[in-house]
């Protein structure tokens, strides 16, 4: 029996354009950290020679497997272990704020949308707001500086004594996101700027991410892949009308989406909104997001 909230509607009333292109944004090239740890060479000095003692085998076995070519793709490297905040917090997390609320208003300003159970909203939110909230930082044209957080020495773990796992466990909890999630973002946002996104584009783009078919749990599952085809249908359309046919376009845009699947949302979480949410957490924004009024309503 079909569900009476499961209807086709037309493109446009699905996806509005909303905002305009990030072409005009000003980009700022990435900023760049230090070398990679791996790559340090150590002199034979009385305390690398006491610290090597202590930790002779950890050492013997990292300049063994450790290469400076593998670096970032060893499991234990330290790179990956790297932790930044912004530079400019307060005018960063102001813009992110707003990208997160014009974001909202979109998901809002969907009949669609709100023809499904409350339930599956409150999915479908919860698993794509990260890759939205990106997409939106890309379209407002929201570029940020990094900062890196020092980490702890080989030295002043061995002067404190502490164990490993305890190290771990303090590296872990520390204040910052994970440097390899950011700057995955960061690219991510700059490959967006090169392809001059239109606001129609990135309308389409969002309804493609919102309306995710991979979401199994969901109460109307097909209902949600029809929307997302019609997304896809729309867009492939727009760029087929204002790129002459050109396909390669749109299997960027659909490669980028992909990518924006993986972002991880607890590094955006902990970078953007961290310094003001304190211990808490988006679940109470997103709450917020579907509990409000529509402005068609």
């Amino acid at each position: 029996m079909a569900l009476p909230f499961c209807r086709r509607v037309a493109p446009d009333m699905l996806f509005p354009a909303t905002g305009s292109s990030a072409s005009m944004a000003t980009k700022i090239p990435a900023e760049k950290f230090g070398k990679c740890q791996c790559e340090t060479h150590h002199s034979e000095s009385i305390l690398y020679q006491i610290l090597n003692k202590e930790h002779g085998s950890e050492t013997k076995w990292h300049q063994q497997n450790c290469s400076p070519r593998c670096c970032a793709r060893s499991k234990g490297c330290p790179c990956l272990d790297r932790r930044v905040v912004l530079r400019t917090p307060e005018a960063t997390c102001r813009r992110a704020s707003e990208v997160l609320l014009k974001t909202s208003t979109f998901i809002r300003n969907l009949p669609s949308f709100y023809h499904m159970p409350w339930e599956d909203q409150f999915v479908l939110i919860q698993q794509n707001w990260a890759p939205l909230f990106v997409l939106g930082m890309a379209q407002e044209g929201v570029d940020f500086d990094l900062r890196e957080i020092p980490g702890t020495s080989l030295l002043k773990k061995i002067l404190l004594n502490q164990s490993s796992t305890a190290m771990n466990k303090l590296d872990s909890s520390s204040a910052g996101a994970s440097f390899t999630e950011v700057q995955k973002m960061k690219n991510l946002l700059w490959k967006f700027w090169d392809l001059d996104i239109s606001g129609k584009e990135y309308a389409y783009v969002k309804g493609i991410i919102l309306f995710n078919s991979e979401c199994h749990v969901l109460k109307c599952l097909p209902y949600v892949q029809s929307l997302q085809q019609e997304a896809q249908k729309a867009l492939m359309e727009f760029i087929s009308i204002m790129f002459h046919g050109s396909l390669s376009r749109f299997t960027s845009i659909l490669q980028l989406i992909t990518s924006l699947r993986d972002i991880d949302a607890e590094a955006i979480e902990e970078l953007f909104f961290r310094p003001f949410l304190e211990e808490a957490t988006l679940n109470v924004l997103l709450l917020e997001t579907i509990s409000m009024k529509p402005d068609w309503l």
